[in-house]
């Protein structure tokens, strides 16, 4: 991905230890960029920097929760003095919590919100305020397919996604003067931990794709679940140059999924 043009740019990347959000920092270090990864689950983050550290990768590793907006400005802080200028942002930590609403507990609803629309909202804020005094800068937000459509037990989840995909184009909206993009990029179905915990067995994959008439999903027209680095790719476009003149657009990468819709 060498035409993206990132050699030397500093990105920071939340929930960057697994899933999607390693897939996008291995892309982005693919295509030369120093990242700074920012994820709850110390463990699985310090093991992804060290394997990155000794393939000589240009990466670090800030254990934090995001959902903690002091925590979060003193990160966003540190890396701007000690690694340098963040030219991108790709907000991708979130969480999942599945039920009926009316069985969804205040906890679930609470922690869904709480990383994925307020975490999205603090780290965004601290970013874009060095961005500002730069005028320049990129900020992509992962959100979801769910907030096209209605889905059945996901109501916590697909409402915490909308208000992060309305929050960035809004926060798009406020920071073009300063020539500063953001975008959205919505997932459906990906090959990730977070759809593995929907399957009922080991044909969920299957099941996904044909759809279910009963929860109302058509399944996917391109008969095929997204592999993290398909998300990945369209996330580093839109952070890229390549989309100097693209922002406040939601990219929907779900293989037909919702439709266009």
């Amino acid at each position: 991905m060498n035409y993206l043009k990132m050699k030397g740019k500093i990105a920071l990347v939340t929930g960057g230890a697994q899933g999607i959000g390693e897939s996008v920092v291995r892309a982005l270090i693919e295509s030369g960029a120093v990242v700074a990864i920012l994820d709850h689950n110390a463990a699985k983050l310090n093991s992804l920097v060290n394997e990155l550290k000794l393939q000589g990768c240009n990466v670090e590793a800030f254990p934090v929760d995001i959902s903690d907006s002091k925590a979060v400005t003193t990160v966003v802080d540190l890396i701007e003095d000690d690694i340098g200028p963040i030219d991108i942002l790709v907000n991708v930590a979130g969480v999942l919590r599945i039920d009926l609403i009316s069985s969804l507990s205040d906890q679930d609803w609470e922690k869904t919100f709480a990383v994925n629309s307020t975490g999205v909202f603090n780290v965004s804020r601290s970013v874009s305020k060095h961005m500002i005094s730069r005028q320049k800068g990129s900020i992509v937000t992962v959100g979801s397919n769910a907030t096209r459509v209605p889905r059945i037990s996901m109501a916590a989840y697909a409402a915490s996604k909308a208000a992060a995909t309305m929050f960035t184009k809004c926060l798009g909206l406020e920071l073009a003067q300063y020539n500063i993009r953001c975008n959205i990029v919505s997932p459906g179905s990906t090959d990730t931990e977070m759809q593995w915990s929907l399957w009922k067995d080991e044909n969920g994959a299957r099941a996904v794709i044909e759809g279910s008439p009963e929860a109302f999903k058509i399944g996917i027209p391109l008969k095929k679940i997204a592999t993290p680095s398909d998300i990945a790719d369209a996330a580093l476009f839109l952070a890229s140059e390549r989309a100097n003149h693209i922002t406040m657009i939601d990219l929907c990468v779900d293989g037909g999924a919702t439709l266009g819709v």
